[in-house]
């Protein structure tokens, strides 16, 4: 079968509904899974390890598949880019691998495809993420290469791996075999072309500056569970971001500083946009009102707030704000945790502001 036919007959659209329920029946999974692959595995029970995670204990999870997954695609992508790119340096090379297998593709050709439908556990917040993702995935209008609005849960990622790892041991560990099976579900593979279309933020934003002749720096920190970038240019704090990831923190706080930058050659005035994907537990008791207090004692003008989000049913509705303070510095700016009151997200919002304003040594 060409590719062109397999990407006609499988690959799919994310629909407005996610898929509420999953499919219990393994022997029904496993069908599904081997119709999606068009590939029947001489051992089912490889594939049936691969659906399972590791919250259902009465079977063997993905875990072990997984670690094999990670590095056979890792390797089948290298040679794949190594032999149709035969004029690009390593470096543009490891570029296009680490595109093509990182946790952020991986996790949506998991739900171009639906796979975690099949995947059998036993722990419902895995449901949640999952659901929330695929919404994310749906609203975005264009592919997205690095890092989009919504962390992507690891599991996602997980199952493509092991999926792929299924077939590899199932193939022998033949990698040619494992690359006719595999590829069209990775489709599309990201091109070079499609990099220098969309490059990736942190090279961008070293590249501006280095036309202006400024000096940039990335500096990481933490803050509970999560990793946090922050940008200075030529020693001035530009813009922030976070995530439990490192390397995606790094992403939002240079794609957060490419935008800042941007406008200041517009308007020529500085804006300030803080740790735009900050959804860490820290709460300050009473947040709105110490901000408010605050920017009475620094004359700046009252904070304003406003819903970012709303996502859920009514019955369950939960809400993302954002809190903006303008200064004679320039425009603050930072996004809060999700809640499921209005007043909860402001005051998140509000606590991430006063940690953002600490950081940067504005209070």
């Amino acid at each position: 079968m060409r590719i062109q036919d397999y990407k006609s007959m499988y690959s799919c659209t994310v629909n407005s509904e996610v898929d509420s329920e999953y499919i219990t029946d393994m022997s029904t999974s496993i069908r599904a899974v081997e119709d999606l692959l068009n590939y029947r595995f001489k051992n089912k029970k490889l594939l049936e390890e691969a659906l399972t995670h590791s919250s259902y204990t009465d079977s063997p999870s993905y875990q072990r598949l997984e670690f094999v997954g990670d590095a056979a695609l890792g390797l089948a992508i290298s040679n794949f880019v190594f032999l149709s790119y035969p004029d690009l340096d390593p470096g543009q090379l490891s570029l296009i691998r680490a595109a093509n297998i990182s946790t952020e593709k991986l996790a949506r050709v998991a739900v171009q495809h639906r796979l975690y439908r099949y995947v059998r556990h036993n722990a419902a917040a895995l449901d949640e993420k999952v659901r929330d993702f695929v919404v994310a995935v749906e609203e975005e209008d264009d592919a997205v290469v690095y890092g989009g609005s919504m962390k992507a849960p690891k599991v996602l990622a997980d199952i493509v791996e092991s999926v792929a790892a299924a077939v590899y041991v199932d193939c022998e560990f033949d990698l040619k075999a494992l690359w006719v099976i595999i590829r069209g579900l990775l489709e599309p593979i990201v091109t070079p072309d499609q990099l220098q279309q969309e490059p990736q933020p942190v090279t961008m934003l070293f590249e501006l500056c280095q036309k202006d002749g400024k000096q940039v720096d990335i500096k990481h920190w933490r803050k509970g569970e999560k990793n946090i970038a922050s940008v200075y240019v030529d020693g001035k704090f530009v813009a922030s971001g976070s995530s439990e990831q490192k390397e995606n923190a790094k992403l939002h706080a240079a794609r957060a500083a490419l935008g800042k930058l941007s406008h200041l050659k517009v308007n020529d005035k500085m804006s300030f946009d803080f740790c735009t994907e900050f959804n860490g537990t820290n709460e300050i008791e009473g947040a709105k009102q110490k901000v408010h207090e605050l920017c009475g004692k620094k004359k700046w003008t009252k904070p304003s707030y406003r819903i970012e989000k709303e996502v859920g049913p009514a019955h369950e509705r939960r809400f993302v704000c954002s809190i903006q303070i303008e200064t004679a510095d320039g425009v603050f700016h930072m996004v809060g945790d999700e809640k499921s009151r209005v007043r909860d997200a402001e005051n998140s919002a509000a606590s991430l502001m006063i940690l953002a304003l600490q950081e940067s040594k504005y209070i």
